[in-house]
């Protein structure tokens, strides 16, 4: 009897520390689960910045020259990479500006953390529109001062801020270019979209130049792709000898169009980007696009920056601009009664692009 209790004690006693061990080993496993899935939890808890990219343009026309890779890159000097700590919601226009108020007010809906408005006044005008708390970071061509974008460039205030580089400015400046080249062309013609914010700039400092210059100028106005059809069989029976061709997002969007056009009905033009020459157009004089891009990513990142912009230092800066134009490499004019070599080309030209 004896040998038989001592028995079952010792099996009582072995199937408790069983039952204690199996108890230390669940605890082990709850406690190693809790710990692989307590990070997955505090990701869930805090996601990544979310950044609304409103645009004017089209993924195609925002990437050439290298203008989204250069926002991506700007992004990227703050620390931040899409798709690994960042995510961006794209919205394209696609030189339709009255869907602008629908595609904004959809990244507001999104609750995304900053909104970047590029490819157009019109598109900063939108963002504007949409929310008055959620910062904005524009990227445009017109004086956002001049236009109410923000109360003053000194102090913008509010939540937009941005960067400005020169367009509407420089058509004074282009039209002069193309006078050296053409100095007996009487008559010129600016090809505008009236749906811009910066048209009424942008003509108003053509038709001053061209009084100085003794010239006669013309307007042409173009919504769509059809109306710019339309505008070169008008410039042609106004016998034009030179085109101005504004820094729209229309234009740029179908520059081929447009370059194709002036080819065909034999009109020098002068553009506001190097996107022209390189696809077949005479010349352009304009800011560099590339690296305005690139500083509204920067600010987009770097709220510090922002919010310094935005309540003491001036809006944005203007981006660095080709003093110098942009010559295609085998630019012929044939009305050689109207041409005169540029006053100091060789100085000032700073890139030919080559159209083999």
């Amino acid at each position: 009897m004896g040998s038989a209790g001592e028995t079952n004690n010792r099996n009582s006693a072995t199937s408790s520390r069983r039952r204690r061990g199996g108890r230390v080993k669940l605890r082990n496993l709850v406690a190693l689960i809790t710990a692989i899935a307590w990070p997955f939890g505090v990701c869930a808890q805090q996601p990544i910045p979310m950044i609304g990219y409103l645009s004017g343009g089209s993924p195609e026309s925002d990437n050439i020259p290298a203008r989204l890779t250069a926002f991506r890159e700007g992004l990227n000097e703050t620390g931040y990479a899409e798709g690994q700590n960042v995510a961006i919601e794209y919205r394209w226009a696609e030189s339709h500006y009255d869907r602008l108020p629908a595609l904004a007010a959809d990244l507001v809906r999104r609750q995304v953390t900053v909104i970047v408005a590029v490819a157009g006044a019109p598109t900063a005008f939108a963002a504007k529109a949409a929310t008055t708390t959620i910062p904005i970071v524009f990227n445009q061509g017109i004086d956002p001062d001049q236009t109410g974008l923000v109360a003053s460039l000194n102090r913008p205030g509010g939540n937009i801020t941005g960067v400005t580089i020169l367009t509407a400015e420089l058509a004074a400046k282009r039209l002069d270019l193309l006078h050296e080249l053409l100095p007996r062309a009487a008559v010129v013609a600016l090809l505008v979209n009236p749906t811009n914010p910066v048209t009424a700039s942008e003509t108003t400092s053509l038709e001053d130049a061209a009084r100085v210059l003794d010239v006669q100028a013309h307007v042409l106005e173009a919504r769509t792709p059809s109306e710019i059809d339309a505008v070169f069989e008008t410039l042609v029976g106004l016998q034009a000898g030179a085109l101005v061709v504004s820094a729209d997002p229309l234009f740029t969007n179908h520059r081929d169009q447009v370059v194709a056009l002036a080819t065909r009905h034999a009109v020098p033009a002068i553009y506001a980007y190097r996107l022209f020459p390189a696809a077949g157009g005479l010349m352009s004089y304009g800011a560099d696009l590339a690296d305005s891009y690139r500083q509204a990513g920067v600010y987009t990142g770097n709220p510090q920056r922002r919010q310094a912009r935005r309540s003491a230092g001036p809006t944005g800066g203007e981006s660095r601009v080709r003093h110098q134009p942009q010559y295609r490499q085998d630019a012929r004019v044939d009305d050689t009664a109207a041409v005169a070599r540029p006053r100091r080309r060789g100085h000032r030209m700073s890139r030919i692009i080559a159209n083999r």
